[in-house]
């Protein structure tokens, strides 16, 4: 864990040397400090010599101002090093996730991901920067003030020795117990930026039902959770210090009573008590700094193995052995006994041995009822997930000959959930071909009927859509996609009920318009309606993720009780 860890480091390296380096000439000057003042109390004062005094009080000011020089130098690097530590660790996620497939994604929740990209990292980043300033500091003044107190006084520091095992048997079950509790609470982190997720992203449903109170109460039970979890776990950890303190004063107590006795038989001078009791003071510092290092490692701990679980989850779909060469010329489709299923555990198949050919430039209709795996289906053309069983070729060739980014550059797709993003109208579309000009973008608007209703705002096509779209109407929004997905000129074209929220008649002239302008692209049509397809070249009906037919409108009302049923009831519907 740690190796992998230590290569987020990369770029800062220097600050991260650089800054034991300075904590080292901090410490030196800190532990020597006291030996000065010694010399100042048993020889300057004792003696009443002034001169060695001035000058004994001047090296100590001068050794406390590099002293401090060196801290704040120590401080400012290892500031830098973790926060470039931790930005190094943030932008290898983001750039993991952006790798993994819909399955991959699919076994992290958002919720998850967005904890460990945050509250994680920043634990991480927190204890990296205090082991970069304690894990040199703590060993270096305990060895140092040590060292100097078994000098002054070897017997009164054996008596010292002694409370240190009951330091460490203190904070080994401490760590032990409280390991757990920090899991469970990044857990709970979990379940509350669900909720608060779910709850933002829904908030218009939310007022739509007054449901206000009780998503109050939903947040205020996940927050009490999380509270609870935490608190258990930081009465353990506030333990530490109260056992630090304990046995910290009490030795000083017992040690000046001791140190008292000795100075009035003469064994001690009254100097070497105070420099003494001082060099005690730093041990039981450091020993608390390591202390609290070890705190701050268990809780790194569990957040460093949340984030290694994103790092090492292996993306389930690459394209290591691809042509790169390899681009789709034509558009043509086929799927030869294709099966399905999420995950390689699951025992039941979505899709079963699926095999139709598509022709390039031919528009397909898919239509079926919820669940029948319509949208499973055009999702495995592009490798959003692959294929668990069978061959999938497009232009002849398998999908897993071509580079994901050719394959994906030639198939657009848009989604049942119509996604836009912050930015103006023509930010969003140029995601489809970030070259466009405007006369493309306005071609593409055109066919997607968007033109009209993007050329009444103030602004046109400059126009602010707000967080994923909130200033435009559901049709509006779906149009907007249809004219981004356009705008990638692509071979083929797949339309997952994405005219659902706009009226029958915008949907036929979108319909005519791809016609028209995209007649050598393949176009699938995955639609609710009847009327959305029936003018379709094919129509594929699909049931409980099986093809149950294949035909032209005319054919499937005459010969499939299924697709006969769903438009008699379309047809009964729009009646009444």
């Amino acid at each position: 864990m740690l190796k992998k860890l230590m290569s987020f480091i990369k770029g800062y390296k220097k600050e991260t040397l650089l800054t034991p380096l300075f904590v080292t000439g901090e410490v030196i000057l800190e532990v020597l400090i006291p030996y000065v003042m010694s010399d100042i109390i048993d020889v300057g004062i004792k003696n009443g010599d002034l001169k060695r005094i001035l000058i004994a009080g001047a090296i100590m000011v001068t050794m406390a101002i590099v002293s401090l020089a060196f801290g704040v130098l120590a401080g400012r690097f290892a500031a830098v090093a973790s926060v470039g530590f931790s930005r190094n660790i943030r932008r290898n996620l983001f750039y993991k996730v952006q790798d993994y497939s819909f399955l991959n994604i699919d076994k992290f929740s958002t919720s998850s991901l967005i904890t460990r990209l945050t509250t994680d990292v920043t634990n991480v980043q927190n204890s990296y920067m205090m082991v970069l300033r304690i894990i040199f500091r703590a060993p270096i003044m305990l060895i140092a003030a040590s060292i100097i107190a078994g000098t002054i006084n070897f017997g009164l520091f054996c008596i010292f020795l002694s409370a240190i095992p009951v330091l460490a048997i203190g904070l080994f079950l401490i760590i032990k117990f409280a390991f757990p509790q920090f899991n469970n609470m990044l857990k709970k982190y979990d379940a509350l930026n669900l909720k608060v997720q779910e709850n933002l992203v829904g908030i218009r449903v939310v007022k739509a039902y007054v449901r206000e109170d009780y998503e109050t109460e939903q947040f205020k039970k996940a927050s009490d959770e999380l509270r609870r979890v935490e608190a258990k776990a930081e009465k353990l950890i506030v333990l530490n210090n109260p056992l630090m303190m304990l046995v910290m004063y009490s030795s000083i107590i017992a040690l000046i009573w001791l140190g008292g006795i000795d100075i009035i038989a003469g064994g001690m001078q009254t100097g070497e008590l105070f420099s003494f009791i001082t060099y005690l003071s730093q041990i039981l510092m450091s020993l608390m700094m390591i202390s609290f290092i070890f705190v701050m490692l268990v809780l790194a701990k569990a957040s460093a193995k949340r984030i290694l679980e994103i790092m090492d989850e292996i993306p389930d779909i690459n394209d290591d052995d691809a042509d790169e060469n390899l681009k789709v010329q034509k558009g043509s489709i086929s799927f030869k006994n294709v099966s399905f299923k999420y995950g390689e555990n699951s025992h039941n198949f979505v899709l079963e041995n699926i095999n139709i050919d598509i022709k390039p430039g031919e528009t397909i209709g898919i239509i079926g009822g919820t669940g029948s795996s319509k949208s499973s289906l055009v999702q495995l053309i592009p490798r959003l997930y692959d294929i668990s069983e069978g061959e999938l070729l497009v232009d002849g060739h398998s999908v897993k000959e071509y580079k994901i980014e050719n394959l994906r550059d030639s198939v657009a797709m848009v989604l049942q959930k119509n996604v836009l993003f912050s930015g103006t109208i023509k930010e969003n579309l140029l995601w489809g071909n970030e070259k466009a000009t405007d006369r493309e973008i306005e071609h593409a608007m055109k066919v997607a009927c968007a033109y009209d209703f993007v050329n009444s705002f103030p602004k046109g096509i400059e126009t602010d859509l707000g967080q994923g779209g909130v200033n435009v109407s559901g049709g509006q929004k779906q149009r907007l996609c249809i004219a981004r997905a356009l705008l990638k000129n692509p071979k083929i074209m797949i339309l997952d009920d994405s005219t659902s929220a706009v009226d029958t008649a915008t949907d036929a002239k979108i319909r005519e318009g791809l016609k028209n302008n995209f007649k050598d692209t393949t176009v699938i049509i995955i639609a609710q309606r009847v009327a959305s397809v029936q003018d379709a070249d094919r129509i594929i009906v699909m049931d409980d993720g099986k093809i149950n037919a294949i035909g032209t409108n005319d054919e499937l009302m005459k010969s499939n009780a299924i697709y006969k049923e769903i438009a008699n009831s379309q047809k009964k519907g729009a009646e009444e």
